[in-house]
């Protein structure tokens, strides 16, 4: 056995389920090694759509994601992909052969670049230990949730190692031990409290006993806690909302507002701005959750549960902050608000809010004028449209862009797990790639793929990967021919667009020549074609081209245009 070999066997018998990339001469022991330890391999065409690929599955999956990439350009060509994961802090590894000698055409310092995005550099240095180096980074991702860059210099990659597993490393980094915080997607086995948090839930205890008016937000952090946080919730008489990421976790709850922050319909708005305590359990209450802070209601409290104590009052001052799992945390608020005798207390859940809710709790629900014509269709009415159409068991993934709130808002997911949201870079681009890992998570599911026309041609080079690997994928790409959210930012103060504006592409024939059935949409009656393709056998991958109207930017860009 060489190195190469026995990281990839590690990492395996770690319990890495799927593993991505592109194969070089750099990588191409240590991927063959996966195989041979039973991890499915999928090729992309990209490295950049194959990291970001693995952040996706690794979100959806609950398992840790693995990437595969040559030295040098392999890594270059990933890192926006690993930005993403690294600040989502996604349990992610990256293996990458590395060129050591300076005079390598391949040499460039791999560890200041993938640090350089919030990464963990690592390195295998001998043949000696490779096996628990490679335990290590897993430990470190699964354990951290954290995305490592496993460097695999080439001269030690090829020596001979008798490094073998013991029964230790081989058992106790696997799926089980994976941690949640807002940060993280994988869920968390603390089973009890520390003394110092015990004594957070006492006083969290308390706020919620004072609170008349109580708001829950829920964040990836919390994805495991819908029971624990809807048991509690309805003894304190809390409306629930979650973050974007975490969109779904109460759906078909009466008391579910949906989404928090940009996306928030009016109604979910006006309700979170007049809670008298807001509490953000695993969720970060970011800007974006938060609208910039308009959303936290003025004269209000915040609290904060989440597993890693950096993250409390990062973002929103807040009055308390809890260290520890959301479950626990709340079962044991739960436990605390029955031994002392306390009832259901009515809090937020008036008959009225119930009623206002079930007629105005979802953006389909908000009257508008639909604005399609001139063959161009509404995207409002294109992604009603494509909501009705749709199974609901889906997995719906967003790419970046103006048009990226009509299919947040508008097409609905099942549970938690039916949305997969990579934004923490607000890169455009990867919506096509993230579709294609969230598909190898949940095969269960159908996959849609949200993109703008920007992104779609970005990440064309996976539409092979799609066809390739057989899913049955619907990709709807919001067509403006422009990058609209430049086109309404600058547009309005009379700057020249020339740079942002494109002519019109056959987006649909592009697609065909892939291998896809495809259909051109430019009003209502033409989804008749995805009605079609939902009743046929589904043996090829859909791609609906929508020419959208492009007269008005989303509101919510506005909004996203703070932050920058």
């Amino acid at each position: 056995m060489i190195v190469a070999e026995a990281v990839g066997r590690a990492l395996a018998a770690c319990g890495a389920g799927t593993a991505f990339g592109v194969v070089g001469s750099g990588n191409f022991h240590v991927t063959n090694a996966l195989v041979a330890g039973g991890v499915r391999f999928v090729a992309a065409r990209h490295e950049g759509g194959a990291a970001t690929m693995a952040d996706a599955y690794a979100r959806m999956s609950g398992r840790a994601g693995i990437v595969s990439v040559h030295q040098g350009p392999g890594l270059t060509n990933a890192m926006t992909g690993i930005a993403e994961a690294a600040k989502s802090r996604t349990p992610l590894i990256v293996l990458a052969g590395e060129a050591t000698d300076a005079r390598s055409n391949f040499h460039i310092d791999q560890d200041a670049l993938v640090a350089a995005v919030g990464g963990v550099p690592m390195r295998v240095t001998s043949a000696e230990g490779a096996w628990e180096r490679a335990v290590e980074a897993y430990r470190v991702a699964v354990e951290e949730g954290r995305t490592v860059l496993l460097n695999l210099p080439l001269d030690i990659q090829a020596l001979p190692t008798a490094s073998l597993p013991t029964a230790s490393v081989t058992t106790a980094y696997g799926p089980a031990s994976a941690r949640t915080s807002s940060a993280s997607p994988l869920r968390g086995g603390e089973p009890g409290l520390s003394p110092a948090a015990d004594g957070g839930v006492k006083e969290l205890a308390r706020l919620l006993a004072e609170s008349r008016r109580p708001v829950f937000i829920a964040g990836r952090g919390a994805r495991h806690a819908r029971t624990e946080l809807e048991a509690l919730a309805g003894r304190v008489g809390a409306l629930l909302a979650t973050s974007a990421v975490a969109k779904g976790l109460f759906r078909g709850d009466p008391w579910d507002l949906d989404v928090s922050g940009g996306f928030a319909t009016p109604l979910a708005a006006e309700l979170i701005r007049g809670a008298d305590l807001v509490v953000g359990w695993g969720c970060a209450l970011n800007m974006w959750t938060t609208r910039h802070g308009s959303l936290i209601p003025p004269g209000g409290k915040v609290a904060q549960v989440d597993l890693d104590q950096a993250a409390l009052g990062a973002h929103v001052p807040i009055a308390l902050g809890v260290t520890g799992d959301v479950a626990a945390v709340a079962t044991a608020l739960t436990d605390h608000s029955a031994a002392a005798g306390a009832g259901t207390v009515p809090g937020y859940r008036s008959a009225e809010v119930a009623r206002r809710i079930q007629a105005e709790g979802r953006w389909r629900d908000v009257p508008y004028q639909d604005e399609s014509g001139g063959g161009r269709i509404d995207p409002r009415t294109l992604s009603i449209g494509l909501d009705d159409l749709l199974p609901i068991e889906r997995i719906v993934s967003i790419d970046s862009g103006n048009f990226m709130g009509y299919p947040s808002m508008f097409m609905d997911v099942p549970d938690e797990g039916g949305f997969c949201f990579t934004q923490a870079f607000q890169s455009i681009g990867l919506g096509l790639a993230t579709a294609i890992g969230a598909a190898v998570a949940r095969p269960d599911r159908l996959p849609v793929a949200a993109l703008g026309d920007g992104g779609a041609l970005m990440g064309a080079a996976e539409l092979e990967t799609v066809v390739r690997l057989g899913l049955p994928m619907v990709i709807v790409v919001y067509d403006d021919e422009a990058y609209g959210a430049e086109v309404h930012h600058f547009g309005p103060h009379g700057h020249p667009l020339d740079t942002v504006t494109f002519p019109s592409a056959d987006l649909a024939a592009i697609a065909r020549g892939h291998g896809f059935a495809a259909v051109t949409v430019t009003e209502t009656a033409d989804l008749a074609g995805v009605a079609d393709w939902l009743k046929g056998p589904r043996d090829r991958p859909l791609l609906v081209h929508a020419k959208v109207t492009r007269d008005r930017g989303s509101w919510w860009l506005e909004e996203a245009f703070k932050g920058h």
